[in-house]
């Protein structure tokens, strides 16, 4: 079969259009990657990148500024990051600027962010520098905290409703208080008896107080206490002697 210049002549546009649109995808792509500006290299090690993917953003103030170009495992505690930086941004990064590992949102991908910095020294970063880094949370542990802080509030809440479950059903003592009338009433009067007993035994207090004062006015009895009396002064002299009898010789 011909091909008729009709024909040539769309082959040639779609040719055209899809080398346009090639071109174009590479422009963009090689824009997003920064490959087309010029670079610097910033790196800094991790525990764990949580999820971090070679080709995920940096950010800078809010803003792109590079992408992630390579992560390798240096041991089983370290994991090196390095970062394509946008070289207009350089004189911002000072050397003692930190990057860490956020998100894109609450559930997008994950990105490192650049803090200014600027705190302890104005110089920029240098060209392949390493930057300290804070180890992002590991959320699989905090996952696990929660669950089970989650599990021992159900077993609270399942035994709390078991005991109050009882306590309306009137088992156990407690139960049989709150739903028993009888005993209720019971407890109220023994605490009505023991209020009354307190009293009396308060009154007879004052009685025996006021009788002790009055055997001692009694002329009978007046000898007795105030032989007593005489008793306790002199034991008190005594001491008192004694005392100062130890002072001398300690002086001495």
């Amino acid at each position: 079969m011909k091909t008729t210049p009709e024909q040539k002549t769309k082959i040639g546009i779609f040719t055209i259009v899809g080398i346009l649109l090639l071109v174009f995808a590479v422009f963009f792509i090689g824009n997003q990657k920064n490959l087309f500006s010029s670079t610097i290299k910033l790196n800094g090690t991790f525990k764990n990148v949580n999820g971090l993917q070679i080709g995920n953003n940096v950010r800078f103030a809010g803003i792109n500024v590079g992408v992630v170009d390579d992560i390798q495992i240096i041991n089983d505690t370290a994991v090196k990051v390095v970062l394509n930086i946008d070289k207009d941004v350089q004189k911002f990064i000072k050397k003692d600027s930190r990057m860490n590992i956020g998100s894109d949102g609450l559930m997008g991908d994950k990105l490192v962010v650049i803090s200014p910095g600027g705190a302890t020294t104005t110089q920029m970063v240098s060209n392949g520098e390493q930057l300290n880094a804070v180890n992002p949370m590991d959320v699989d542990k905090l996952m696990a905290k929660v669950t089970k802080m989650a599990d021992d509030a159900g077993t609270l809440v399942n035994s709390l409703s078991q005991i109050v479950t009882k306590i309306n059903a009137g088992q156990g003592s407690l139960g049989r208080l709150l739903n028993n009338d009888k005993m209720a009433k019971n407890m109220e009067s023994t605490i009505a008896q023991a209020r009354k007993t307190i009293k009396n035994v308060h009154q007879t207090s004052s009685t025996l107080n006021e009788d002790l004062q009055a055997a001692q006015h009694n002329f009978l009895l007046k000898g007795f206490f105030n032989k007593k009396k005489k008793a306790e002064k002199a034991k008190q002299d005594s001491i008192k002697k004694a005392q100062d009898a130890a002072q001398k010789k300690a002086k001495q």
